[in-house]
């Protein structure tokens, strides 16, 4: 298993890939490719390891810089920890899916697309870290979960909570026993609030949506690409609400001309799902299939108010209709159709995560859009040592805010301020 590693200022990374099961459960399925960088600071040899599961599903770990600070509280967290940014299976530089026309993909037909797809949710996420663990040589670690990356941290205080010396979560205490369907119906109710809110603050954007919305129903509104937007899609724009500063975001494009350069390409980056990172659509849902099949819950359960108000907009609700409008994701249309009916495994069991003896530390944003506040609090009263900090202040990104969510965290876990 070769390592490399480099120096940049003030940090210095060593890269490490293994061969992993992409079946833990059944090895000779094949293997899969797993890479992880270990980032210390300038005294980080020797410091206990902290790794980071971030968010999506499907995006890549980020790409660390001490000047300027990338992410915002990674320097904070070297001043405890070597950090291990995973590039989560299927991402990055971990066998990353591209498109169905690309390894590891190519060749398959739709079912067998179907099948390697199911081999990169949290469990398999789990099992390749301890083999990075394992490596490193640590008997445990500290995990710093945001959103997905929680996700996954629950089921690893469900299977290995030997393997943790503390978790850290940010927007990432999922619903747990809760039918998929409720939890949509949740999200949906929030960003109806959402919106409302929005309009408050700045009441003219309303009938810019609604204008908007008729011009994406004649299908006038189209990206760089040259995809035409939908009205549904369209609506996803909405996810912005639930990040600061989104709705400035979203303010801002909507005062643009829509057949201009910018609006196209400011619209297509503000579009929560889209071809660059394809496992962020693709396998979405089943980050809240907790032993169930999604059957595309999000545009199941959008309430009928919504659907008549074309100014109400939707958060990370993903479309069926998407896979056949984004030329991007198009390929994977039958694949999304299959995984929609998968009955994917448990990832959550309440009576192991009441034996779990770790400290738990969580930040719960009261107005998160995508992680409801109600089954939060729910997750963490299963947990027998989780130290909750609620707050309003922060949006579902607050983790990317600075330094204070992390250090009000590590304050929890550890019981010390930072000075």
């Amino acid at each position: 298993m070769p390592t490399t590693t480099e120096h940049l200022p003030g940090l210095t990374l060593t890269s490490l890939t293994i061969d992993a099961p992409l079946n833990h459960a059944d090895p000779a399925a094949g293997t899969i490719e797993v890479f992880a960088r270990v980032v210390t600071g300038e005294d980080g040899g020797g410091k206990p390891y902290l790794v980071f599961l971030q968010g999506g599903p499907g995006h890549e770990a980020p790409r660390p810089t001490l000047v300027p600070m990338n992410p915002p509280w990674l320097g904070r967290v070297l001043a405890d920890y070597q950090v291990v940014m995973l590039d989560q299976r299927g991402t990055g530089r971990s066998t990353p899916i591209s498109s169905p026309a690309q390894a590891p993909l190519a060749g398959l037909d739709a079912r067998g697309q179907a099948d390697y797809l199911t081999h990169l949710r949290a469990d398999e996420i789990v099992n390749d870290a301890e083999l990075v663990r394992e490596f490193l040589g640590a008997r445990q670690w500290t995990v710093l979960g945001q959103s997905f990356g929680g996700f996954t941290t629950l089921h690893y205080l469900s299977v290995h909570p030997e393997s943790l010396a503390g978790a850290l979560l940010t927007g990432g205490l999922s619903a747990v026993q809760h039918p998929i369907e409720d939890v949509y119906a949740t999200t949906w109710q929030i960003m109806i609030e959402k919106s409302e809110a929005y309009y408050r603050r700045f009441p003219a954007d309303r009938e810019r949506v609604r204008e908007l919305s008729m011009l994406c129903g004649r299908g006038e509104v189209v990206l760089p690409n040259g995809d035409a937007v939908s009205v549904d899609r369209f609506r996803t724009v909405g996810h912005l609400l639930g990040t600061q500063p989104g709705a400035e975001r979203l303010h801002y494009l909507l005062g643009l001309d829509h057949t201009s350069a910018g609006f196209r390409h400011d619209l297509a980056a503000s579009l929560p799902f889209e071809g660059r990172n394809p496992l962020y659509a693709v396998i979405h849902e089943s980050s809240y299939a907790d032993g169930v099949a999604t059957r595309w819950a999000g545009d199941r359960t959008m309430p009928d108010r919504v659907r008549e108000d074309v100014t109400l907009l939707g958060g990370e609700h993903l479309h069926r209709s998407l896979f056949a409008e984004d030329s991007d994701l198009a390929g994977f249309a039958e694949v999304a159709d299959l995984l929609a009916e998968h009955e994917w495994n448990q990832l959550y069991f309440p009576d192991r995560l009441a034996r779990a003896d770790v400290p738990v530390a969580a930040a719960v944003y009261h107005g998160d859009a995508y992680v409801p506040y109600g089954y939060s609090m729910e997750t963490a009263a299963l947990l027998p040592d989780c130290r909750t900090w609620v707050t309003s202040g922060y949006e579902h990104n607050g983790l990317r805010m600075g330094t204070e969510v992390i250090d009000h965290l590590l304050s929890l876990l550890t019981g010390r301020r930072w000075q």
